[in-house]
Parts: structure tokens; sequence; C-alpha cells
């Protein structure tokens, strides 16, 4: 049985990066060494380090005045790291709470200094996003979620702000050709979308960092990060060859333009599958739905065991919605191939 991968993350990722990948544990790049015992400041890894660095700068088409970093902890750790570097207790953080990951955001950020709240979309279970964004005075950045993973929101267009932008990327970077030059600092956990967990990469602009007055610690400092090349400790090197590996076939494959024209086909199809058939209803707004990531629910919420059941008897693995949320939820990152939408979409008219 043939199974499609709709994983919210650790996502699929593309069959010939897994090969690739495979085949340097035995041997990479014909040193004779696994990946996993080279050593991360030989030249072989210094290598790919920069190349991916180099990679990342075509496809976001930024200069040197940004920084590319990869680094452990997870988005998660950027919650906090974040804030730690750019906000002082007599600025401001205006943070987007639009669903769990953007709540966490807000959490951490209020450990070093005030944060304000400026969209709050929990009155509708975040099925909207609140694109009218009120500053306060001496707002020191905004931060915001560009893609919800859990609730299946999305921003299709970014606020328009005369502040640094922050953006948690997790599950949308390198989705679609992208406005990257706005924002001033982007992170993103690379298992959705960019390669294996284990590794986030985080791109900054230089200019807005040394700016706390407080003392950060060294691992923790994104100056001492690029001061050693994402050198500062023992990187994940596999995950970073894995990210390697990744934007390699995001370019092969014709780069950011034709990822969106590959998602945005897949979406439509799912959701136009979804508003079709009553047994489904999807309650996000039309215009704030995520091309990443669908959620939906069963009409009837007792057939949603059957369909689920269903769903893992036909090899569609990872549907189940978020335990706080429920439903299904169907990740449509840019390694899941048509074919396993479109079978899915079959699922569901039959099931119907």
């Amino acid at each position: 049985m043939q199974l499609h991968n709709f994983n919210s993350g650790p996502a699929i990722l593309p069959k010939e990066v897994l090969d690739e990948a495979s085949a340097s544990i035995h041997n990479f790049n014909n040193t004779g060494l696994s990946i996993l015992e080279i050593g991360h400041r030989t030249s072989w890894f210094v290598e790919v380090v920069e190349e991916a660095k180099a990679t990342v700068k075509r496809l976001m088409d930024i200069g040197d005045d940004y920084e590319v970093l990869f680094l452990q902890g997870g988005a998660t750790m950027q919650f906090m790291q974040v804030p730690m570097n750019l906000l002082d207790e007599n600025g401001s953080a205006a943070i987007c709470d639009n669903g769990v990951w953007g709540n966490k955001a807000v959490k951490e950020a209020k450990l070093f200094g005030p944060v304000t709240v400026v969209s709050d979309t929990s009155d509708k279970k975040h099925t909207y996003l609140n694109k009218q964004l009120e500053l306060p005075a001496g707002t020191t950045y905004l931060h915001i979620t560009t893609n919800n993973t859990v609730e299946g929101t999305q921003w299709h267009q970014y606020p328009q702000v005369n502040v640094p932008l922050i953006g948690d990327m997790s599950s949308d970077i390198f989705c679609r050709p992208t406005e990257f030059k706005k924002f001033d600092l982007i992170y993103a956990g690379a298992q959705k979308n960019m390669g294996a967990a284990g590794v986030t990469m985080v791109v900054v602009k230089k200019s807005i960092l040394g700016k706390v007055s407080r003392k950060i610690p060294a691992i923790l400092d994104y100056q001492k990060h690029i001061e050693a090349g994402s050198l500062l400790n023992t990187p994940p090197v596999f995950s970073i060859y894995v990210s390697l590996l990744t934007l390699r076939w995001i370019e092969k494959e014709g780069g950011l333009a034709e990822m969106e024209k590959r998602n945005n086909a897949k979406a439509t199809l799912l959701y136009n599958t979804i508003d079709s058939h009553p047994a489904f209803y999807c309650p996000i707004a039309k215009e704030d739905r995520s091309i990443m990531n669908a959620v939906f629910f069963l009409t009837d919420p007792e057939k949603e065991a059957s369909f689920l059941d269903l769903c893992k008897k036909q090899g569609m693995i990872g549907v189940k919605g978020y335990r706080t949320v429920g439903g299904i939820r169907v990740s449509m990152y840019n390694a899941l191939p048509m074919s396993s939408v479109q079978a899915f979409c079959k699922l569901m008219e039959d099931f119907s």
C-alpha cells in the first residue's frame, strides 16, 4: 500500500533528498567518512554551511546586510531568543496572537519586557486574521506567525509597519516567493518545509542587533553566532546537511515560483473538494486559508472516527487535527506530490 505523508512536522521530504542523505551516512562526498562522524570545523562541513547560507540568500534575494544562522532549540527557543536580543524593559514588543505559536511568543517575550498583543483572534477560535493593527508609540518590533500550522491560517499580505518586522515562518518558509526584505528577522524550524528536525534557520538584519542593555549569554547571542559562522558550538551537522540538500532541491525544481505554483494547485483542489461536499466544512475565512495546512471538520462529528479509520486503512498519514483544535488537518508542504492530494480528495468523495 502506498503511503501519503500529510504529517505537519517532522514532515515529508523529497525522495532524492532522502536518498542522498542516506548515502552520506555511509560515505559523505567520497571522503570515506560518514556525515555523522566528520568534524564540524573541517573544510568539508564548513563548505556545507557556506553553501546553505548562500542558497538561502539567493532564494530570499537578500544581501550582506543580512546574516543566515543555523541554530538549535527549535522555534520554541526563538520565542525567547528574539526578545532577549531585541527587547529592553524600556521598549515594547507588539505581537499577533493568532493561535498556539503566537500565544507562546507572547508569554516568552513578557519575560524580557512589555508586550502588547495587537491582534487576538481567539474570539472566533483563530479562524481568521485581524489585519488592522495599531502599534503603540515606542514599539520596538512587531512579531507575526506567517502561517499558523495548528489553526490553518496564513498571512497572504504582510503588515506595513515602520518598526522592525519579525516573522516566525516555520511552516511556510520557501513555499512561495515572499517579500523577505520586509522582515528584519525571520526564523523557521527546518522540519516542516526545509529539512529535518534539529536545526532552526535564523535570518537577521545585522543592524537591529546590539541595542539592548542586558548581558546576553553567549550561546543565545545572535552576534556571537554571527562572529562564529554558526559554529559557536557543535552544530546539528546532519540536520544542516539535509537542509542544504532540500534547498538544492528547491532550486533545481524551479525555485520559489515553481513551489508556489504547485502549492496553490494542491490547496485549490483540496479546498474545492471540502467546499463542494456537505459532509465536510472549513471554518477558516477564505481569504486567510493556508496553502500549507488545511484545517477542516466533518459536519457530523460522530463520523470523524470512521473517517480517520478509513484514512488509516488507505495510507493517509498524519491527518488527525491538533489536540487543542480537533478535526482534520492536511499538511501540503513543498515535497508533497499532487498525487497524494488527489488520492485524499478521492477518499473524501467516496466517504461522502
